[in-house]
């Protein structure tokens, strides 16, 4: 069966090395939190000015005054430190990221990424602070539905939304499968609940195989 989102920020969350700094972006990616163990020595990054932000916060956890970039109560670890948005920002753009994680409307097959507006009458652009981490984080996962609500794919052979970075996005986590952007195209690492050949059907990018 293709996976829900729990599912598939526990698949994230496997592929983040022991030791890496991440950034989790706004949204589904905030689920990977739940799922890093604390042994590994993760530290997350939250763009309002955290570093070694834990799981979401619940119950008695909750403090209003911490929360992650979205807005959601998180908890802190031991040696957690706090710092001004324009440093946040300077880790970001300095390339002291090993990873973020973002949601996108759209990926290309050359690694495109658009995540910040649809054009869509009445919608709100809001990039925040996606550009910085696209360009500045050493490995940029993407963690997305694989098809629209409408049904239309949202890996595609290039992004017809506005874009946030260009050739950034090294590696697309999605409900039905996983997906390599490699420099000779996409490659298919794993898939969930369909096959190679019901995805190249659906889907208008040339799919390589590489299935673990």
């Amino acid at each position: 069966m293709p996976l829900d989102p729990d599912q598939l920020a526990a698949r994230v969350a496997q592929d983040i090395e022991p030791g890496s700094f991440v950034n989790l972006g706004i949204g589904q990616p905030t689920k990977v939190a739940d799922h890093l163990p604390a042994e590994i020595g993760v530290v997350l990054h939250t763009e309002n000015g955290m570093l070694g932000m834990g799981p979401a916060a619940v119950g008695d956890e909750v403090d209003p005054e911490l929360t992650n970039a979205g807005k959601v109560p998180v908890t802190e670890l031991p040696g957690a430190a706090y710092f001004h948005h324009a440093d946040s920002f300077a880790m970001m753009r300095g390339g002291h990221l090993d990873v973020c994680v973002l949601g996108a409307f759209q990926v290309s097959a050359s690694g495109d990424l658009a995540n910040w507006d649809t054009g869509a009458p009445g919608s709100i652009p809001a990039v925040g602070g996606a550009m910085d981490l696209a360009i500045g984080a050493k490995r940029v996962y993407v963690m997305m539905t694989l098809f629209a609500r409408n049904g239309g794919p949202k890996l595609v052979p290039a992004c017809t939304y506005p874009l946030t970075g260009v050739g950034c996005v090294s590696r697309v986590y999605t409900d039905h499968a996983v997906f390599e952007i490699a420099p000779d195209g996409v490659r298919v690492l794993e898939v969930f609940g369909t096959s190679v050949e019901e995805l190249r059907t659906r889907l208008a990018v040339p799919l390589a195989v590489d299935v673990r």
